[in-house]
């Protein structure tokens, strides 16, 4: 048994790991890499030696990729079955990538949901950074889908209980219906008593459905559904095990880490971005295009360029780590860009090119309860760009040297002028924007993945 540090969560956690020659020497190295970025080892690569068994037992044991593997083993990211051998059994795998589909589908939807609702939607910045800190720690693009077991489920629930709503809402307008054509009348009274028993039966059966566990299945055999709850209650301890169920459930979607995360991560890249976006809409105020709010528009820009070139690392450092204080360790940072300059060049170049065309969603504003809509390609673009972005870091915190010179140089080189187009084209937007110059302080990339 062992208690995570951050959640205290309690885990089984086997009490001795085991380790193949390769797999200790990339522990090694990751040590090395983990002692080099944190500056306690002056020497870096250079200065590592053969090491013993006891050594390479040490070092496992302080090793971030041996930690994460504690921490989070496989029931608790998610537990997703293992993809079936294509060609010995093809209609399981076919399956297997329909329900993976499926569920990522239903995540994306899930999170557009909670996206554009305000304050929860610090819950889905949460849920995207803690995708991004999971593939920094470990590397594994599986561990992107946290809510990948689950998600499925909530599709299917979400699915299973609209097909029974659909008959409802149809027999309820027919007797709104009734009720006007005929007010008091035969068709009047007997569809209004067949609209509240069905109304009932609806309602019970897609309570017993969720009982059993919200599958499919559920949802189409009400009489067994019936049965089920029958013999649940003559055996006793249901409604103990019910709210032991929901409660496992609830605590399984991590509600308030991820709040705690998302808020944390929102203000971290606020506090980067704040002064520099002020800035950069001077000229766009009512008293702008003197010379004063000119040049100070252009030094925000300046600055605002720079801090775009660092903060995706930032933030990516900050959902590795998980403290505040590392939205702003540049100088661990600037190291692993050192590494990979090429792998960061790629994935800002992503980053940006996804981001700058979902400010066109900005043009007009749109009902409340339409803005989940919008939401969901904000948080589908998002999504991929977290997952490249803490795949990146992760190879630069496994790498113990840097890159050529030269691939670094030409990294930087390319980096300004691009940053600085993206910047030129931004400070057009507060013209064909909904919210005037406010569109440029909203950075959905790395604050609310929302279009408001």
């Amino acid at each position: 048994m062992k208690t995570h540090a951050e959640t205290g969560n309690t885990l089984n956690v086997p009490a001795t790991a085991h380790f193949s020659g390769s797999e200790a020497e990339q522990t090694v190295s990751e040590h090395a890499t983990h002692a080099g970025d944190s500056g306690n080892n002056g020497q870096g690569a250079s200065a590592l030696t053969t090491p013993s068994s006891d050594e390479v037992a040490q070092h496992a044991a302080d090793s971030p990729t041996t930690e994460i593997d504690q921490f989070y083993p496989d029931e608790v990211v998610g537990n997703i079955p293992p993809f079936p051998h294509l060609f010995k059994h093809p209609l399981k795998a076919t399956f297997w990538i329909i329900r993976m589909l499926f569920g990522i589908v239903c995540l994306v939807l899930f999170l557009a949901v909670i996206a554009a609702i305000p304050l929860v939607n610090f819950i889905a910045l949460g849920y995207l950074l803690d995708v991004e800190g999971r593939v920094a720690r470990t590397g594994k693009i599986r561990l992107a889908f946290p809510l990948l077991d689950i998600a499925p489920r909530l599709g299917t629930i979400v699915l299973g209980t609209g097909l029974w709503l659909i008959p409802l809402f149809l027999l309820s307008g027919a007797a709104a219906d009734a009720r006007l054509v005929d007010p008091g009348g035969t068709s009047d009274q007997t569809l209004h008593f067949i609209n509240r028993l069905v109304s009932i039966f609806v309602a019970l059966h897609l309570c017993l459905a969720l009982a059993r566990g919200g599958t499919f299945s559920c949802y189409l055999r009400p009489l067994k559904n019936a049965i089920w709850l029958f013999k649940q209650l003559r055996a006793g301890g249901y409604w103990e095990r019910a709210a032991q169920n929901v409660s496992e459930f609830v605590s399984s979607l991590k509600l308030g880490q991820n709040f705690s995360l998302g808020l944390r991560g929102f203000l971290g890249a606020l506090a980067w971005l704040l002064i520099p976006s002020l800035m950069f809409a001077s000229a766009s105020s009512p008293e702008g295009g003197k010379g004063g709010p000119v040049l100070v528009t252009l030094l925000g820009g300046l600055l605002l360029v720079i801090v775009l070139g660092w903060l995706p690392l930032l933030q990516a450092h900050f959902a590795a780590e998980n403290r505040l204080r590392a939205m702003f360790e540049l100088r661990t940072i600037r190291r692993k860009f050192k590494r990979t300059p090429i792998a960061w060049l790629v994935a800002l170049i992503v980053v940006y090119v996804l981001s700058l065309p979902l400010y066109l969603f900005k043009v007009a504003a749109l009902p409340r309860d339409a803005m989940w809509g919008i939401t969901l390609i904000f948080v589908a673009t998002i999504y991929p760009t977290k997952i490249l972005l803490g795949w990146v870091y992760y190879r630069a915190s496994s790498k113990t040297r840097n890159a050529w010179f030269g691939w670094r140089w030409l990294s930087r080189t390319l980096i300004l002028p691009l940053l600085s187009l993206y910047v030129f084209l931004l400070f057009f937007t507060q013209f064909i924007g909904m919210h005037g110059n406010r569109v440029l302080m909203e950075h959905h990339v790395f604050l609310l993945p929302v279009p408001f």
